[in-house]
């Protein structure tokens, strides 16, 4: 039976070129809101190999915003501040399998129920922790992963980061929101062989609060967890980004050829 759920359209509107962070001092003329044009940037997680979110230096991504100091202090577990996007599983989810004990950097990501084939880069950081999204021209097929944090299907939190839509076409993440607990996210490693990942959280998160302890979300330790992040809500004009991030939580149930 073909799948009837509705999903959640792109958003309409433009992206312009990525530029520098602009200087909040002096903000923009206000504008009416309209549909957030892409996956803001800025500064992404830092993760510290080995340390399971103990110590997490964090900027939040914001499109054209200033880059974010949200602290160093220990991760807390996600609170009832951010709302569910996704409905709840109907069916009780498997049980978590063991990390794998090859670390491979990710290739290639595969959402069955939301039709995404997307390639995986991995985006280095620079000095500051700043890491740039794929580029306008890379949007609709490629997502990135921080190359020196955790690999998808280690021990640890891995993060993928997309956009939702570029120059007003959809982009590789545009409808990551309507993903459900329970559904699949697929990453195809280097050596062909994929890591299996089941939803278990779908979450919209206004951009201040997103913090190292949302991203964390209740991490459990020694499980191979993943997390996906896109653009949700509306443009700010004023403070230059999206109003609010969707935040996917998964972790590793299996493997695959």
């Amino acid at each position: 039976m073909p799948d009837t759920r509705h999903r959640r359209p792109a958003d309409p509107g433009t992206d312009p070129d990525f530029g520098p962070s602009p200087d909040l001092g002096t903000a923009p003329a206000p504008a009416p809101p309209r549909p957030c044009p892409a996956l803001a940037h800025g500064t992404a997680a830092r993760f510290l190999a080995g340390l399971a979110w103990t110590v997490l230096l964090l900027g939040v991504w914001q499109w054209g915003g200033d880059l974010a100091d949200v602290g160093r202090g220990p991760v807390e577990p996600a609170t009832g501040d951010m709302a569910a996007v996704g409905r709840p599983a109907q069916h009780r989810l498997p049980p978590a399998a063991p990390p794998l004990p090859d670390v491979r950097p990710p290739r290639h990501l595969e959402i069955p129920d939301l039709g995404v084939s997307a390639s995986v880069a991995a985006l280095p950081a620079d000095a500051r922790g700043t890491l740039a999204p794929p580029s306008a021209g890379q949007a609709a097929t490629t997502v990135g992963w921080y190359g020196t944090g955790t690999s998808p299907g280690a021990a640890g939190t891995a993060l993928l980061v997309g956009r939702a839509d570029s120059d007003g076409r959809p982009a590789a993440l545009h409808a990551l929101g309507s993903l459900r607990p329970g559904e699949t996210v697929r990453v195809v490693r280097d050596n062909g062989r994929a890591a299996d990942f089941t939803v278990d959280a779908v979450t919209s998160v206004p951009r201040e609060r997103l913090d190292a302890g949302r991203l964390a979300g209740g991490a459990s330790a020694g499980r191979a967890e993943l997390r996906l992040l896109a653009c949700g809500g509306t443009f700010d004009p004023v403070r230059g980004g999206c109003t609010t991030n969707v935040l996917v939580s998964a972790y590793l149930t299996g493997t695959g050829p």
